[in-house]
């Protein structure tokens, strides 16, 4: 968060436009429903490093540092491929399409992380660790380090870095990777040494005549991270069960990504960017007090998620979940209600329900809550109230904008 205000400052300060309130509200609640997906712990583990630590070790490799410097090399090299098989493969997109859902390229976009990635299995990339003994302790420590190491270069006021482009991954490079342009599709996977994409021929320089265009070519269109998170998943469920062909609703899980069968593609042809030069950005008409409305309800999510988690030792996991899912529910609901939707009220009222129920499950009246839960019930309610007074005047807002450009 302080990077991300340091960022827009240095922004302000050199005169360019870098971030779109709503984007940046749609990009930070999607940081928090990672966190919060991430805190729970949901997922399934298909193979555990510490499993291939204790079936393939060979050789115990000494001294730590030693064994260090293989741990970073090997976590790189996983996640070069894991990034590589996300873009690459129809099924793996959707755990990576949030991250490039933003037609905006800032600190903030990074944070727009994954709420569906469920199976993992990128272990078994690190059999190599594995043989030499590398201990698993050393991944616990190393893995949220290498991750917070991709985050500086989401920036656009870097410029390239001499000597560094030959290294490491820079803002320049990174540039590449979320570019739509034809020059720069499917570039630069790399996370933290640029070498990967040199040697398996993914690399390409930031053209000085071809300034890139972010975003995703099947276009997100709304600000809600969770339709976001699934809106792929979404397509491909529709595409297989109406396809024709049997053989076509199995292959499609694992072609290419943006594969269709062809009497799919013909019958339901979906919108999709030709020329990154004509991409014209999502945009919602809103009010500033529905925009201040929306900073504020993403940061009271923010700090009801660390509540959330403060009250995870007594309430326990059952509880914790559901109270994790009044979270989700919230940052569809605000989020919906920025894209202009009606159903954010619906969400609402899920919301209130998901806390009416805690309350029941927990068998306590409402004269017994503690201080915790009368701040879930306060704000369910509160919020609510929120939502019908801008649906209310958010559409006066738009009629009044509307009577002006016709004018």
């Amino acid at each position: 968060m302080i990077l991300i205000g340091i960022e827009m400052l240095a922004a302000k300060r050199m005169g360019i436009q870098i971030n779109n309130p709503a984007d940046m509200i749609s990009s930070l609640s999607s940081g928090v429903t990672n966190i919060t997906k991430g805190g729970l712990k949901f997922g399934i583990i298909l193979i555990s490093y510490s499993w291939l630590v204790d079936h393939f070790t060979l050789y115990k490799l000494e001294p730590v540092w030693a064994a260090v410097v293989v741990a970073f090399i090997v976590q790189d090299f996983t996640g070069y491929w894991m990034h590589r098989l996300n873009h690459r493969v129809n099924v793996f997109w959707n755990r990576h399409i949030i991250h490039h859902s933003s037609e905006e390229f800032n600190l903030a976009c990074a944070l727009r992380q994954s709420i569906s990635e469920t199976i993992h299995f990128g272990a078994i990339l690190m059999i190599p660790a594995a043989v030499l003994g590398v201990p698993a302790k050393i991944f616990v420590i190393l893995g949220p380090i290498h991750l917070f190491m991709q985050f500086w270069y989401h920036t656009r006021l870097i410029d390239k870095m001499g000597w560094l482009e030959s290294v490491i991954v820079t803002p320049s490079h990174h540039r590449v990777h979320h570019g739509i342009n034809p020059e720069y599709l499917d570039k630069n996977y790399s996370q933290i040494l640029i070498i990967w994409d040199k040697l398996f021929g993914t690399f390409q320089v930031e053209l000085a005549d071809v300034k890139p265009v972010y975003g995703i070519l099947r276009p997100a269109n709304t600000w809600n991270p969770i339709i976001i998170n699934y809106k792929h998943l979404w397509q491909l469920i529709q595409d297989a069960f109406r396809t024709e062909r049997i053989w076509d609703k199995t292959r499609i899980w694992f072609m290419p990504t943006g594969w269709r069968p062809d009497d799919v593609a013909l019958k339901y042809p979906i919108n999709t960017i030709a020329n990154p030069f004509e991409q014209k950005k999502y945009k919602t008409e809103n009010s500033l007090s529905l925009l201040g409305w929306g900073y504020i309800q993403m940061s009271i999510s923010l700090i009801m998620m660390f509540l959330t988690f403060y009250m995870a030792p007594e309430h326990g996991l059952f509880i914790t979940g559901f109270l994790a899912l009044f979270l989700m529910v919230n940052v569809f609901s605000y989020t919906s209600l920025i894209d202009g939707k009606k159903y954010s009220l619906f969400a609402d009222g899920i919301k209130i329900a998901i806390i009416c129920f805690v309350i029941f499950h927990q068998k306590i009246g409402l004269l017994n809550l503690n201080l915790n839960m009368k701040i879930f019930l306060a704000y369910s309610i509160i919020s609510t109230l929120g939502t019908l007074y801008f649906l209310k005047t958010e559409l006066n807002h738009l009629n009044t904008e509307m009577k002006s450009q016709e004018k």
